[in-house]
Parts: structure tokens; sequence; C-alpha cells
């Protein structure tokens, strides 16, 4: 990989990560569009590490929140009752909102792999999931916090991002976003509790690639590895910092048109 490979690639992976425009679809388009050679399995891990250490350092009075909640309401039924908070039924929550994800990821892998990562699917999912990104922004009630959510909207939650781990454009924290916001969460709940599901979810992904680059024996370039790195956790920061600002004062509609636009595009560049 060249150094503006590297460059643009980190970046790309740390703006678009937590943002409702798809990460996967933007590091799919340079292979696609620019004819780049695939970036390889070791610079994937990097830079999803970079993005799951920004998350976790933005919300990391919340994570250390939850974490110490959720492991004191563990034992007994009786203990699970008395001491149960907000905090620790949100981390039960993100587990439970976990679990579709990780299944059906790993499930569907191979056929994603095949059949499912090419540029006309990004076409069409970006547009499709931007609109219902837009209808939910509209019709959604918004009204509910990130701590009135229940089992059954973790569920709801978690079998949408599931979505995002099959179709590549979909965007996971868009999706689960748009799940949010059907399902009466405000915007910043909705935005909020997306990113910290995205939490155990890159975890697993990183931790899965991580074992299985170790088996492959590839050569490994820790320089490249290393400035991908803290290309994405800088600029992923960034992100998070931003679109929190931004859906408070506009909404998600600056994200629905860039869906819009990009998909149009898309399809204008392979009709053509």
């Amino acid at each position: 990989m060249s150094i503006i490979e590297i460059i643009v690639l980190a970046l790309i992976q740390g703006f678009t990560e937590f943002l409702p425009i798809s990460s996967s679809a933007h590091l799919l388009l340079p292979s696609q569009v620019l004819g780049w050679q695939d970036q390889g399995l070791a610079f994937d891990i990097a830079v999803h590490v970079g993005t799951l250490i920004a998350v976790i350092m933005y919300f990391k009075k919340e994570v250390v929140d939850i974490l110490s909640a959720w492991f004191k309401s563990l034992g007994s039924i009786d203990t699970m009752k008395t001491k149960s908070t907000d905090d620790s039924k949100l981390g039960w929550w993100i587990i439970l909102g976990t679990i579709p994800a990780a299944l059906i990821g790993y499930l569907a892998k191979d056929f994603v792999e095949l059949y499912l990562r090419n540029a006309w699917v990004v076409a069409i999912t970006t547009i499709v999931f931007g609109l219902l990104l837009w209808y939910a922004d509209v019709k959604g009630k918004q009204t509910k916090t990130i701590y009135q959510l229940n089992w059954k909207s973790a569920l709801i939650l978690g079998f949408s991002q599931a979505i995002a781990a099959v179709f590549p454009g979909t965007s996971r924290s868009g999706i689960t976003i748009t799940a949010g916001l059907m399902l009466g969460l405000n915007k910043q709940s909705a935005a909020r509790f997306s990113f910290l599901l995205a939490i155990p979810i890159i975890s697993m992904m990183g931790l899965y690639y991580t074992l299985e680059l170790a088996l492959s024996n590839e050569a490994v370039d820790w320089a490249t590895l290393g400035l991908g790195t803290l290309l994405s956790f800088i600029s992923a920061y960034a992100c998070i910092y931003l679109f929190l600002k931004i859906i408070e004062r506009m909404g998600m509609m600056p994200f629905v048109i860039y869906r819009l636009l990009l998909g149009i595009g898309l399809f204008i560049f392979l009709l053509y």
C-alpha cells in the first residue's frame, strides 16, 4: 500500500464508521472505482481497532458506569432484582442487541464475500436505507431516552444491526439509528445507543480477524498498521463529536442527502 492509500483508507474508516453512511461501502469503493488493491486483513483490523479505541475513549464515563453496574447486578435472581439499575439494564440490552449481529454476521460471512460485496449492492442499499433514515427522522416520535429501552427494543436494534452485517452499504450506525428513531428514541439517545452497541461487535470482529491473521502467517507491516490505527482513531473521535452536534441542530437530513447523492452517483458511474 502506498502512503496515500494508507491515509485515505484510514480516514475513510474513521470518518464513516459512526456516521449513518456506511464505512464498509466507502472502503469498498476505492477498489471498485479507483482500482486499488484490497487493503488486506491486517489493515482492516488496525483501522477497526482505531475506531474502537475512539468510541471507548469518547464514552469512557458511560462505559465505566455501565460495566460497573452490570457486574454488580450479577448473581442470584434476588441480587439482579435488588441491584438492577438503569445502567445495569443498559448493559444487558447492549449484550442482547449484539447477539443477532454476531451470529448472523458470522454465518453469512462467506455468502456476503462471494455475492454481496460489490458496487451495485452498495448503490442500492445506500439509497434504500438513506430513504428509511429520512422516514424515521420525520415520522419517529423521538420522545424516549436511552434508559427507556426494554429487551424487545434491544432485540429489534440487534436484528437491525445484523442487516448491516449482511448488506454492504446499509451502515451499521445508520440502520440502528433508524430503528432507534422508529422505536421512539430521541436523536441523541438513538445515536448514543448505536455507538455503545458498536463496542462489543467491533471488539468481537477484531478478535476474530486477529486470530484469523495469526493463523494465516501473513507478513505484518507494523508501521502501516500503526499509522492506520492512529489516523482512524483521530478521525473517528472527531467524527463522533461533530455528529452529535450536527444531529442536534440539523437532524439526519444532511446524511440522507449525502446517501442519495452517493447512490445516484454510483449508479451513473456503473452504467456509463
